[in-house]
């Protein structure tokens, strides 16, 4: 089975869980986002905030954990995957924060192509911070440039997904895909 690998993409709080939850609901086979675990599990053994501590070790860990996640869709029995987020992800973020690293990223994401790309714009009228998403609105724009750079990078074309419930996002989603 070829399975269509499909990745919702964008800065933090643009609606992205909520659109995986609302694939979900409608029966769709999604990866959830890993970066909450990362940070909850680095807070049991002590480090507040690992982004902000050791971001190499951070983007590591969450680019083992989505290689993973690209792995195991191979094996599913579907014939379409959404993941809350993708490998370019961890670039853009690095990108972002000016922080290098080693030429392994880079080569992880041209092994694991997705077959199509959404992107959500910064919306602020839904943006909120909470324990472990500590990035202002501002620095959500400029996380998002960076999402755009790194994926078109890879040669994707993403699909930006407009504002509105997400009723009618999940629908635009799904109508690109001739769902």
């Amino acid at each position: 089975m070829n399975t269509r690998k499909i990745v919702i993409t964008g800065g933090p709080g643009t609606g992205k869980s909520t659109l995986i939850n609302e694939l979900i609901k409608r029966g769709h086979t999604c990866l959830e986002e890993i970066s909450r675990q990362v940070t909850l599990d680095a807070k049991k053994e002590g480090i507040h905030q690992l982004f902000l501590t050791n971001p190499l070790l951070f983007s590591e860990l969450l680019l083992k954990g989505r290689q993973q996640q690209f792995e195991a869709a191979n094996k599913l029995q579907s014939d379409l995957i959404f993941f809350d987020r993708g490998l370019p992800d961890v670039l853009a973020y690095m990108n972002y924060i000016g922080d290098t690293y080693p030429q392994s990223f880079i080569d992880s994401c041209k092994n694991a192509v997705y077959d199509t790309v959404f992107i959500l714009k910064p919306w602020e009228s839904i943006y909120t911070s909470d324990n472990e998403r500590y990035e202002s609105f501002d620095q959500a724009l400029e996380i998002h440039d960076h999402l755009l750079n790194t994926y078109q990078q890879f040669n994707y074309n993403l699909i930006d997904v407009p504002f509105g419930t997400v009723e009618n996002r999940t629908d635009y989603i799904l109508k690109a895909l001739n769902l």
